[in-house]
This record gives C-alpha cells, structure tokens and sequence, in this order.
C-alpha cells in the first residue's frame, strides 16, 4: 500500500509537458521506458486503467518507483526514449535483434578515383550507400557484376597511393588503373557514375546514355571503346531481363509486414528499389504483451537508426506517434519520408506479401526451436546427463609445435552461439606441444573462483582431455557434467557374396565418464549435429586466434632482422604501409618519405630486402 501510495505521488507530481519516463523494479532496475507529449496524463492512464493495453496492468504490478525527463518537443522525446532504450536495454520494452547483419554497397564521390566497395556500418557521411542487401552473398554478387561491368578500382586507398606498376586487377581487365594514370579522371569520373545510376534503379536512362556514348565513339571511329560499351549495354539489358518482380513506380519503398500468434510477433521488411523487389529482412520473434502500434513504432525507431532510408516506409496499422516518428526519420534523410497504410492496390499486395512471408518465417522459427529442444533432450537422455544441457561450453586448444599456443571458450545457450560469452586464452606456462598441459591451463584459469557455471562442459578430444577435465573439475571440488567429443576412424564389415573387407570409416566419438566404451550419436542426428556445431565453433575460434598471434609473432621476426629498427621504428613502418608484405615491396624513394626513418636507415632497410632475395 505504501509503494502504491509513493507512486500515485509521483503520479502527481509528473510534469505537464513532453517527455520520457523510466520505470524501475524493487531492485532499482530500469524495465520500461516510454515517452509522452504530456507525462502526467500518460502517468495517469497507467492508474486510472484509460490504458487499454493488455500490457499495462501486467507492468505496474512490478513497477516500484517512476522517473521522468523532460524535452522540449515530442522529437527531442523520441530520440531520448531510444537512447535510454540501447543503455538500458529494459525487460518489458519492445528490443528486436537481427537474425543476420546486412551489406550495403558504398562509394564517396568525393574522391578523385572513387571506388565501391562492402560495407556493414554507415561511416561517411559524405559517401553513397546502396541496399541493404539481403544476405551477403547477394552484396557480393552485385558488386562483382558491378564492376564486371564499370572496371571501378577495389584497392584500399593506402594501397592505391603507394602501390609502383598496375596490379593484377588490371592484367586481367577487372580495372583501368588509375593508380598510374592509364585513364583520365574524366572518363574514369564517367565509368562511377555510370555505377552508381545502375546502383540506384536509373538502369534504363543508363542504358540509352551509354548506347549514345556507343555511337559517338562510332562515329569517331574509335571502334574499341565502342565494343567495350556494347558489351556493357549487353550486360545491362541482361540484368534487366532477370529483374521479374516488378511493382508500380520507381520509388524506393520498404514493407513492414507483421504476424502474431498469441503473444508472439514476427516482422518481415521487404525492400524495394527504384520499383524492383530486390530482398527482405527479418528480425528474430519477440514475445510481448504490447499491441501491434508499439511494436512497429519500436521496429521503426530501432531499425532505421542508422540504415538506409527509403523514400516510403508501408505498415501494416497507424501509429499514435507516426507524424514524430515521419518527422525524425525525415530529418535523417534530409528528405520527406512518407509512412503509409495502404488499403488497396499494388501497395496493399505488397503488404500482403510481407505479412505472409512473417508467417513462413515464424513457422520455420518454431519448427527450428522444437527441433533444438529434441536435441537438448536425446542428449540429456542417451549421454545420461543430470541437466538439461541448456547452456554448453566447448573447449580447444590450437597450436604448432607448442609456438602460440591458445586455447578457445564457445558458449551456446538453447542450441544457439551466445557470442558475448566468447573466451580466448593466451596459454602462459608451456610453449611445447603439450596438449594435456594446455587443455588443463585453459580449464583452470575458466572455472577457479567461477560463479556462472554450464550445464555441460565438453572437450575436444578423447579419453585423454576428459581426463584432463576430470582431473581440474576434481582439484576444484566441482560437480559437473562434462564429455569429450573426438573424430576417430571406426571399421565396418561390408562386401556381396563372399567378398568381404574392413572400411574405416571417420566418426565422431562422445566420451563419458565411467564408461570404457565411446557412444556413437550418429542414429541421433539432431543431437549429434548440435554437438559438431560446438566443437567445430570452438575450433574456428581457437585457429583463429592462433593465426592472429602467429602473423603478428612471424610480423615481428621478420621486422627485427633488419639492423637498427627497433620496436618503435617496426611500428611505425608498419602503420605508414599497412603490413610488412607492403614493406618488403616498398621503394627506396617511399621508405625515404617515412617520417622517422630518413635516407641512411631507408637504403639499409631497402639493401636488407634485395640482399634476403
């Protein structure tokens, strides 16, 4: 009664004017944060039930306390509340996560010689974007028919400035070379903006440009640059061929469609470009008691803070805040950006179509978690596990000779990678090959003084490294399910009629303890899938990380052979050409413009290299 008294207060003394409030539990945490053109009156409708959302009642019983902040307009609220929604991360809010990180394609015309190239964040701002493509696979098929078609150069720009003769790209015809002035700015100008009107839809107008610049080489009988520009239109007109999902228009639109089951949401975002229907998007399944205007209004807010925008977004329902929400978006582009609910037409089929691909999305998410939760279960039974092995950790150790040695730490929790709880480990007390002794270092430095603990631990190797773990677990005084998982060769009896012979065959092994014999999984596949889905993370993740300490160590040898450079100089030549590779291949005249260096220790450096060859 006196929490409820103390928040009917705070009820009353919440401020008549645009803001963010702040919801915080018993225990001080933030669990919900929400804005409001008036704070009081939306305080208020919390208590007096004039909100209807299923959500609201569900809330309050566990709100404890209520914090606002003011702003001067509803604009400036809105970029608050999403601010404080990334720091704080509040349980009850509407947080959507990627099922995947998108491409875009980007080029700076600012540049003398631009060039296009892949990109995950939005980084410059003088720069052009193009996307967000689909999945990865199709960002690098366009930027390779891109530049199949416009030779653009793909070098890094240090690179470009340093490099002495064309490189291969040029050999083969993938780039005109500008880096030693083998095409003009104007024309190389000409070939970028070309790229870019194919980037952006403007396919048709590019091809009856380039069919004019075909005929003005013609007619000055300049008959190869004409081919090369046939060729081009050729490509062209092919690309244009396989576009066949066409709607009305050229806009640039994205589609928000959304389905519900129940308490869970499923949002599927399709893209389209200069009227093409280039891919979707999607988000992985929410569950929430918010209604579906909250939940797009925080799928706009979250998604669009730093992609690309369209010229139109379409949603499935009208938003209470939509004209903020229009307003800040529109101010990120520099542009008006319309937000539409269609009710008929070619954007209500469009609409139409996302909702129904949220719908196959959500039924394959369900059918993906029942299949992860008869994985779970078949190795808790048949491994004989005294927990359900929800959170799994797998270990292994990467290494040559015992040189940079490092052992790795992957986590999965319910059948998926939980990246955060990734470990990499520097091993300390051995440098020779020594498996066990690593195996044992690794798993000691993880669970000394450890409070999180997983319900399985597993080893990558045989009955030697679960022994090992066997061994630490028992110093430590620690009760936990723990196998080992080993690749090994297991014979077959096969042949027709009385020919018969043995087949060895690779297998994986499971490992337990107090049991002499390995367990094959392989008449469980799920489980057995979950298990090498584990180990080969951990492997990556160790190789890795070895490769890493074994560039920079083989780095660092091949610098400290040179007379008089030590680390300070060895840094800074490798800072200034980017690798020792770009060192080696330096000048005298580029090793001289090193600030640092000057001529004596550059014709050192350089006489070191030519006398190594």
């Amino acid at each position: 009664m006196a929490e409820n008294m103390a928040l009917k207060e705070k009820m009353s003394s919440a401020p008549r004017s645009s803001g963010v409030y702040i919801m915080h539990d018993e225990q001080g945490k933030v669990i919900y944060i929400g804005k409001a053109n008036d704070l009081k009156s939306r305080i208020s409708s919390y208590f007096t039930g004039k909100d209807t959302r299923p959500m609201a009642p569900f809330l309050m019983a566990r709100v404890s306390d209520i914090e606002f902040i003011t702003t001067t307009t509803s604009k400036e609220a809105l970029i608050l509340e999403n601010n404080l929604i990334k720091k704080h991360r509040p349980r009850y809010n509407v947080i959507f996560r990627d099922d995947k990180t998108y491409y875009h394609l980007s080029l700076d015309p600012t540049e003398k010689f631009p060039r296009l190239q892949l990109v995950r964040k939005r980084l410059n701002n003088s720069a052009l974007y193009f996307g967000p493509y689909p999945s990865g696979l199709a960002a690098k098929e366009t930027l390779r028919f891109v530049l199949q078609v416009f030779p653009l150069r793909t070098c890094r720009n240090r690179d470009f400035q340093l490099r002495t003769r064309p490189c291969l790209e040029f050999q083969i015809g993938r780039c005109l070379a500008p880096c030693k002035g083998l095409i003009e700015e104007e024309a190389y100008r000409k070939l970028a903006d070309s790229a870019v009107s194919f980037l952006q839809g403007r396919r048709r107008e590019l091809i009856a440009d380039l069919k004019k610049q075909m005929e003005e080489a013609a007619g000055e009988l300049n008959y190869e640059e004409a081919a090369r520009l046939r060729d081009r239109v050729g490509a062209l007109n092919h690309a244009l061929e396989k576009q066949n999902v066409d709607w009305e228009g050229d806009q640039d639109q994205d589609v928000m469609g959304v389905y519900a089951d129940g308490d869970t949401y499923q949002i599927c975002v399709l893209f389209v470009r200069g009227g093409k229907l280039i891919g979707s998007k999607s988000f992985a399944p929410v569950k929430t008691k918010a209604d579906v205007a909250e939940i797009m209004s925080s799928a706009l807010q979250q998604y669009y803070s730093g992609s690309n925008l369209p010229e139109e977004i379409i949603l499935p329902c009208t938003l209470p805040d939509e004209n903020v929400i229009a307003e800040w978006l529109s101010d990120k582009k520099e542009k008006k950006i319309l937000i539409t609910v269609p009710r008929r037409g070619a954007k209500k089929a469009l609409l139409d179509m996302a909702c129904t691909n949220a719908f196959e999305l959500l039924a394959s998410a369900r059918k993906k978690e029942e299949q992860k939760a008869v994985a779970l279960s078949l190795l808790q039974e048949k491994l004989a596990l005294v927990h359900l092995p929800r959170r799994m950790e797998c270990y292994d150790i990467s290494n040559i000779s015992g040189k940079n040695a490092v052992g790795s730490l992957v986590v999965f929790q319910d059948g998926e990678p939980d990246k955060s709880s990734y470990r990499r480990f520097r091993i300390k007390s051995l440098d020779e090959p020594d498996d066990y002794g690593m195996m044992r270092e690794v798993l000691t430095r993880r669970f000394t003084g450890a409070d999180a603990m997983p319900d399985l631990v597993v080893v990558d190797g045989g009955k030697g490294q679960l022994n090992v773990a066997l061994s630490v677990f028992k110093d430590l005084k620690i009760k936990m399910d723990v196998i080992g998982l080993a690749k090994e060769e297991r014979t077959f009896i096969s042949g027709k009629g009385i020919i018969r012979r043995k087949v060895a065959k690779s297998e994986d092994r499971v490992y337990v303890p107090g049991r002499k014999d390995a367990i094959f999984l392989s008449s469980w596949p799920q489980a057995l899938a979950l298990l090498q889905r584990l180990r080969d993370e951990a492997h990556r993740f160790a190789v890795s990380y070895h490769h890493k300490l074994k560039q920079k160590n083989d780095l660092r040898s091949v610098l400290e052979a040179i007379p008089d450079i030590g680390n300070r100089r060895q840094r800074m030549l490798v800072k200034y050409f980017g690798s020792a590779q770009q060192v080696q291949n330096a000048s005298l005249d580029d090793l001289q413009n090193v600030p640092g260096i000057g001529k004596e220790l550059a014709e050192k450096i350089y006489s070191h290299w030519r006398n190594e060859k």
